[in-house]
């Protein structure tokens, strides 16, 4: 009883309040009812406990199991806290009761999910678009290689006194974060064209996408896609920031906006070819 006063009245929690807490929480899900907890333990002693299961229940339960968790409601009601289980003793019964520890809660439950699959890109797709829609990360890095800073003609208009030694040294840090993009060494290309970015002085949409590649290729979609939106920021129109996008978009189990992201993509293409 001095638990039940800690509880309701004075409202202090220490673990063994927590235990008696979990073991009304238990009895009130095997029974169906709320049971008031200083009537608890009167009601289970002695009692068949198949008649104090909740009727909903039947046919989703054996006799073993039941009588388990009842004694552990039981342990867990105890007035003195002393004689009552700690949390590893609740693990100890417990896990082997959870037989489906893969199944969703919602098919155990046996709530039908629908679910919506990303849509048909409308659009044809070109090599790049064909790649980001098959995730195929190895040929995306193909393709940046390739086009290495075409498309970047144009973003920057520098006057002969902005090549100082910063300017230099931050071209440096892009040719370096180049080679290691080259190699494949992903982590160093991040870093590099970090250097390259952090200076500020020029803009290179190319960084901005090989960069979010390398995150996708090091596991950070989040940095990823900031990356690809930057991108697009820096170069409004270019197909290849969107599908940055789409990819780090689908690296977040974003499905139906990655496939928005595709379609963008694809119509700029089409519209700029």
């Amino acid at each position: 009883m001095i638990e039940l006063i800690n509880i309701c009245v004075l409202g202090r929690v220490t673990p063994e309040s927590v235990i008696f807490s979990f073991g009304t929480v238990l009895l009130d899900l095997l029974s169906g009812k709320h049971i008031p907890p200083s009537h608890a333990l009167d009601m289970i002693r002695g009692k068949n406990i198949l008649l104090l299961m909740d009727s909903h229940l039947e046919g989703h339960f054996s006799s073993e199991e039941a009588t388990v968790v009842f004694d552990l409601a039981s342990q867990c009601l105890q007035y003195e806290p002393r004689e009552r289980p700690n949390t590893k003793d609740l693990v100890t019964a417990l896990a082997p009761l959870q037989n489906k520890p893969d199944v969703p809660s919602y098919v155990m439950l046996g709530i039908p999910k629908h679910e919506e699959g990303p849509p048909t890109p409308q659009q044809p797709l070109s090599p790049m678009g064909d790649a980001c829609s098959r995730m195929d990360l190895t040929a995306i890095h193909q393709i940046l290689v390739m086009t290495h800073y075409k498309d970047d003609e144009g973003t920057n208009e520098l006057s002969f006194q902005e090549w100082t030694q910063q300017m230099r040294d931050m071209l440096e840090a892009r040719k370096r974060g180049d080679v290691a993009f080259r190699d494949k060494e992903f982590k160093t290309a991040v870093d590099c064209y970090s250097q390259f970015i952090d200076v500020g002085t020029m803009v290179s949409p190319t960084v901005y996408a090989r960069r979010s590649l390398c995150y996708i290729l090091c596991d950070q979609p989040d940095a990823a896609l900031r990356d690809a939106m930057q991108a697009q920021c820096v170069y409004p129109d270019w197909s290849t920031a969107f599908y940055m996008q789409a990819v780090a978009l689908a690296k977040l189990d974003m499905q139906k906006d990655a496939a928005d992201m595709l379609n963008e993509a694809a119509a700029l293409e089409e519209k700029r070819q």
